[in-house]
């Protein structure tokens, strides 16, 4: 493993996704709206299986059911070890709370990020709608798509370019719902064009491991990551920790 080198905290994207309302008719309209919601469901589950399988892994995992596989252990997610992967941690500079991983390959970059999650239920649903409904807010534009872990959400978020006229970064939003925790992941750069790069990318994802942990944890509250070879005690988030949909912090490098 390489040298670290922090970076300063950058300021919180904020960003959503539309919401998208249904109404349930009655008598044999709400009979065809029931049959055709359970026809929509089968065919996500097969498009969602059919994505799997072109995949190396069934993953993301829970700590539970992991695989054996050399990992980089960063508290609440685990890493695969992969050649010429380089690992930024973002770092809260006036905490020094570790606050997310950026996986960095190609010229390409996939943030990650774990939460707790009510029991019964996932949260990938209620957060993209939040981050579509941002997007849009701030003149952008999102739309979702189905992807090997389910529905996706693709960005444009506009930024100011240094010579003031305004750009568009764009992104892949993706949510993996498991036991008791939930994965979020950014993917931009190149990889967001190339069919290739995004399949690794897509693969990466599916051999992570989330380490929920046993201790109470409030739904949206960020999993506790630690830096390479680190172990710190387990802390509950601070308010402004819980899952910000756009937030991302300062950078530690280090090369794998």
């Amino acid at each position: 493993m390489g040298l670290f080198s922090r970076r300063g905290r950058k300021a919180a994207e904020d960003v959503d996704e539309s919401r998208v309302g249904t109404a349930d008719g009655t008598g044999t309209a709400a009979g065809a709206a029931k049959a055709d919601a359970v026809d929509a469901g089968d065919t996500a589950d097969a498009e969602k299986e059919q994505g799997r399988a072109a995949h190396l892994e069934d993953g993301p995992y829970d700590a539970s059911d992991a695989p054996e596989e050399e990992r980089i252990d960063l508290g609440g997610i685990q890493v695969p070890g992969i050649d010429g992967l380089e690992l930024r941690m973002e770092v809260d500079q006036r905490t020094n709370a570790v606050t997310g991983a950026n996986l960095v390959l190609g010229g390409s970059s996939l943030q990650v990020q774990a939460f707790a999650a009510p029991k019964a239920s996932g949260l990938w649903d209620e957060v993209r709608t939040s981050l579509r409904d941002s997007v849009v807010g701030q003149g952008g534009t999102a739309e979702t798509r189905p992807g090997p872990f389910g529905t996706e959400l693709i960005t444009r978020l506009p930024v100011k370019r240094s010579d003031g006229r305004t750009g568009y970064r764009p992104a892949r939003f993706l949510g993996v719902d498991g036991p008791r925790w939930f994965l979020r992941a950014i993917l931009t750069g190149k990889a967001l064009g190339d069919p290739a790069q995004a399949k690794e990318f897509e693969t990466l994802i599916s051999r992570l491991v989330v380490v929920r942990g046993h201790e109470a944890m409030a739904p949206q509250e960020l999993i506790p990551l630690h830096l390479p070879g680190e172990r710190v005690a387990p802390t509950s988030a601070a308010p402004d920790e819980l899952l910000d949909p756009l937030a991302r912090g300062p950078e530690i490098t280090q090369i794998g």
